[in-house]
């Protein structure tokens, strides 16, 4: 989700920003599950996987905010 942005920074803001650590870590635990989903590993229907997305989406909104805020 940020292969762009140094590690470093991300690193840092994940260990000062509690928010930022758990919203990290949902987003990843979304991105596997939904791709899971489509792989039909992971049985759900497709109101929930759309719903999963929409979190996940939410959930990566907020983390560039966040990300972007802690750089000005």
């Amino acid at each position: 989700m940020f292969e762009e942005r140094p590690q470093q920074e991300i690193d840092a803001l994940m260990q000062s920003n509690p928010e930022f650590k758990k919203l990290y870590q949902r987003h990843k635990e979304l991105d596997k599950k939904v791709l899971d989903a489509e792989l039909g590993v992971l049985p759900i229907d497709d109101v929930t996987l759309v719903q999963m997305k929409r979190e996940k989406l939410a959930t990566k909104d907020r983390l560039f905010r966040i990300y972007e805020a802690q750089r000005h």
